[in-house]
């Protein structure tokens, strides 16, 4: 077998730990924002929506970088790899400022043209947070590309002990320009841009280590090289696209959700939030998925290919079993820390408990695809994403809260139906073996 229990520890771990992180400083930035208010929440999260749609564009960028970049070191062509890196930090880095730039002189636009008619002192936290939260990009790009060189190389603890650093300085940042400078959410935004202008440092600097086995130029003479770019890019569309359609199905639906008032929107939020926690793990081993799928099918090893996803796929639904096990039981005191009114606390709690019990469906649905976007199949994923999310995620949800004048819970009842229809189609694919003639590298 290409990767051992050591191996699959020495990636994984790091990844799950680093995850972690990353969910728990989300938790706690919804927390301190608490402090200043539920209007400063409800901007918050509302702003993160945006966000996650772009941050989807450069994680797609840095998954089409990190299977190509797998496919060749399962090829044993490791000058290959190199040129792939090259070339996704350069693209990484233009692509986020272009986004970055645009963000910045559209930013009253989106707000209000994304979630229409709000509450003024929503629509003003959220102004405030986005204009921030923008200048931020092109450093999230840059890190998240250079840690996708680590992850194909089966090494994830740089980018955990990295993640670990920025996240700290967010943390300790927050806490000082919050409850110390009382700065309201500016000093949730700040912090954020200090850590990722940080973490990009850092990774860069040891990207240009020429001891590692996939690593950029030490001068960052990144060059230009139109096809190895256009391998990248033949992952990384398609893959932007459906994420990008993803999150943006993910922010009509919180538009609907907007209009059904300030404790709604809160309480979405939060329970939003919470709902972290159970993705990730799933978040975790799809990551490392890229890589262990990347390799084998890079190698000709299909079979081996089959194996490593069933076996995360099991792990998912081991670790889901405990978390939503956790969140179920103690909803009502770990809801109670973000200081909410009785009402919104109370929605969270059933809707929490709801979206734990859907998610039963979510690991064939959302892990086992990484392996058909590693072995480069990944036109079929973004179809049946898109379609599904349109369809039933977005479509359901309109039908019934506008037609049918359902509450909020039918939103999450719709995301169960387009998680079922995923679930249908991954698992035929993965079946019928359809994902083995796409080889990019």
């Amino acid at each position: 077998m290409m990767f051992t229990k050591e191996n699959l520890k020495k990636l994984l771990i790091p990844l799950l730990l680093e995850q972690l992180l990353s969910v728990m400083v989300g938790m706690v930035d919804i927390m301190m924002v608490g402090a200043v208010g539920e209007a400063a929440v409800s901007g918050v999260s509302l702003v993160d929506a945006i966000n996650l749609l772009i941050i989807q564009v450069f994680s797609a960028m840095a998954t089409g970088g990190a299977v190509v970049i797998s496919q060749y070191l399962g090829k044993e062509r490791p000058e290959n790899a190199c040129m792939a890196a090259n070339q996704l930090v350069l693209v990484s880095a233009l692509l986020s400022l272009a986004i970055t730039l645009l963000a910045l002189a559209g930013n009253d636009f989106i707000i209000s043209r994304v979630f229409g008619q709000i509450e003024e002192d929503v629509y003003q936290n959220a102004r405030i947070y986005f204009y921030y939260t923008a200048l931020s990009f092109p450093f999230l790009a840059v890190y998240n590309a250079c840690a996708a060189l680590y992850r194909s190389m089966g090494n994830s603890r740089v980018s955990m002990l990295t993640s670990l650093m920025m996240n700290a300085i967010n943390i300790a940042g927050n806490s000082i320009c919050i409850f110390i400078l009382h700065m309201g959410v500016a000093g949730v935004a700040i912090p954020t841009l200090i850590s990722r202008m940080a973490a990009a440092a850092v990774m860069l600097m040891l990207c240009r280590n020429q001891k590692n086995t996939v690593h950029i130029d030490r001068y960052f003479r990144l060059g230009f090289q139109p096809s190895m770019i256009k391998k990248i890019l033949r992952i990384g569309i398609p893959n932007g696209m459906e994420n990008g359609m993803f999150q943006l199905g993910k922010i009509m639906v919180q538009s609907l959700v907007s209009t059904m008032g300030t404790s709604a929107t809160a309480a979405f939020a939060v329970a939003s939030n919470l709902a972290t926690l159970e993705y990730l793990p799933g978040n975790a081993l799809s990551l490392g998925l890229i890589t262990i799928s990347g390799q084998c099918v890079g190698a000709g090893k299909y079979d081996q290919a089959s194996y490593y996803t069933k076996l995360l796929v099991k792990l998912d639904y081991l670790m889901l079993a405990v978390i939503c096990a956790v969140l179920v039981l103690f909803g009502g005191p770990i809801t109670a820390v973000y200081g909410l009114s009785p009402e919104t606390a109370s929605i969270t709690r059933n809707l929490i408990t709801l979206h734990s019990f859907l998610m039963i469906l979510w690991p064939p649905a959302f892990v086992m695809p990484y392996t058909f976007r590693a072995s480069g199949d990944v036109k079929f994923t973004m179809y049946v994403s898109v379609l599904s999310m349109w369809i039933f995620r977005i479509g359901v949800s309109y039908l019934m809260v506008k037609v049918f004048g359902m509450d909020i819970y039918s939103v999450w009842i719709a995301m169960g139906i387009d998680w079922v229809c995923r679930l249908l189609f991954y698992t035929w694919r993965f079946a019928s073996g359809k994902w083995k003639q796409h080889l990019i590298a």
